[in-house]
């Protein structure tokens, strides 16, 4: 089919079958139909290939296609793709005693699922379970997904409003502030559920020692307390787990996107002996997924990790993150008016502008340049900057070169609308 012709084709289909708002807005950031990818580049249906620094929201910490899970995938499909359910399964027992090894504290026994939505809703649902409260403590701007359990403890109203009343005793405090957060946890908390880093609320870097503040509050009162790591997992911030930034282990913690290798959707809540003996003790299918622990998910999984370890890559993020961020900062420095803040851990960095839609300008300026990226879902006013682990240094500089042409053009373009 012909370029035009399919990108036409692709587009209608879209406005017709699949979310018509959306594809409005695709197609005014310059989003084609994207084709194939390969490391750390995305190529479209005109074949203009796109620096990947959104990588699947943190997807693609691997790149795209990895060829050492990619081949693990392949021979798994050769020998059976999904499991019959009713035996054992060597790729989800291996997954899970790896998952064991590698995870900080008493975590120990594994749950899988397909998304982050879904690890994030079995650990709410075992963290009520083990402890029979129902109050659960989450902060504001934070994301968890948008099933009905996750979308109320998420910590935006526009996405909750409208499918209200969710599931009830959902308490919201400012994230990062520490007195806030332990005068929330009493007797009757369930669980407090953070992000290491919040991801969709603007990629906010709470302040050394918040994660042990809420260890200490859960601890005192008998609470559980949950890291979404589904963002900031997977060397991603730096670190194994974003939460070894703070030497603090949770109860229970939700794993997915980088953890199937951009190659197998695969999610995971992970959690300790206790809180299984207190949910499955009594019935061991307490929690359940039809196509949780498929053999397809789980070789991906297996080849992610020995990755991760093989391959240095959390060490590589670090290293990389923090001379992108330098980069930022001198970019910010040029452009005071327009960027407010630059921040982050690891590859897992936020760009704050000043006032509101510049973010969306941008966007579709980087589009231009050949590198692709996106605002954060909270906090429109912050674009996310997270490439695979496997990025180069040149392809790093690129992407600066481009952001500092992006806000110039921009910049720009406001003069003209004064």
């Amino acid at each position: 089919m012909e370029r035009d012709a399919l990108y036409q084709d692709v587009y209608e289909k879209y406005m017709n079958f699949i979310n018509p708002n959306l594809a409005k807005l695709m197609g005014f950031g310059g989003f084609g139909v994207e084709m194939r990818a390969e490391g750390c580049y995305i190529y479209d249906h005109e074949g203009r290939q796109f620096l990947d620094c959104l990588g699947g929201y943190g997807t693609f910490s691997f790149g795209h296609r990895h060829p050492r899970i990619i081949d693990a995938v392949k021979r798994q499909l050769d020998i059976m793709p999904l499991s019959g359910k009713a035996f054992f399964g060597q790729n989800a027992a291996n997954l899970a005693a790896k998952l064991a090894e590698l995870t900080p504290g008493d975590l120990k026994v594994s749950f899988f699922c397909n998304s982050g939505t879904e690890a994030v809703e079995a650990c709410l649902k075992l963290a009520k379970g083990a402890t029979g409260r129902v109050k659960i403590v989450s902060t504001e701007g934070s994301y968890h997904g948008k099933t009905l359990g996750a979308l109320a403890a998420t910590g935006r109203a526009k996405y909750r409003k409208k499918f209200e009343p969710l599931m009830p005793g959902v308490e919201f405090v400012p994230y990062g502030d520490v007195e806030a957060l332990v005068n929330a946890v009493d007797d009757q908390t369930a669980c407090v559920i953070l992000e290491p880093i919040q991801g969709e609320g603007g990629i906010i870097v709470p302040p050394d020692g918040y994660l042990r503040a809420a260890r200490e509050a859960c601890d005192k009162h008998g609470a559980l307390l949950i890291f979404d790591e589904v963002q900031t997992g997977m060397g991603r911030t730096g670190y194994r787990f974003g939460c070894n930034h703070d030497g603090v282990a949770p109860d229970l913690m939700s794993l997915a996107k980088a953890i199937g290798g951009g190659v197998m959707p695969l999610g995971v809540a992970v959690y300790t002996e206790d809180v299984y003996n207190k949910v499955f003790g009594e019935n061991p299918l307490a929690h359940t997924s039809t196509f949780g622990g498929n053999p397809l998910a789980c070789a991906a999984g297996l080849e992610a990790l020995a990755v991760l370890e093989e391959e240095g890559l959390a060490e590589r993020s670090r290293i990389l993150g923090e001379r992108m961020l330098a980069g930022f900062r001198k970019i910010q420095a040029k452009f005071p008016e327009l960027l407010a803040d630059v921040r982050g851990r690891g590859l897992m960095i936020g760009a704050e502008f000043s006032m509101d839609e510049v973010g969306e300008v941008v966007v579709a300026t980087l589009m231009k340049h050949g590198v692709c990226v996106a605002y954060t879902l909270n906090n429109p006013r912050v674009l996310r900057f997270e490439p695979p682990l496997t990025v180069s240094e040149e392809q790093i500089e690129k992407a600066l070169a481009a952001f500092e042409d992006g806000l110039l053009e921009t910049q720009s373009l406001l003069a003209l609308l004064v």
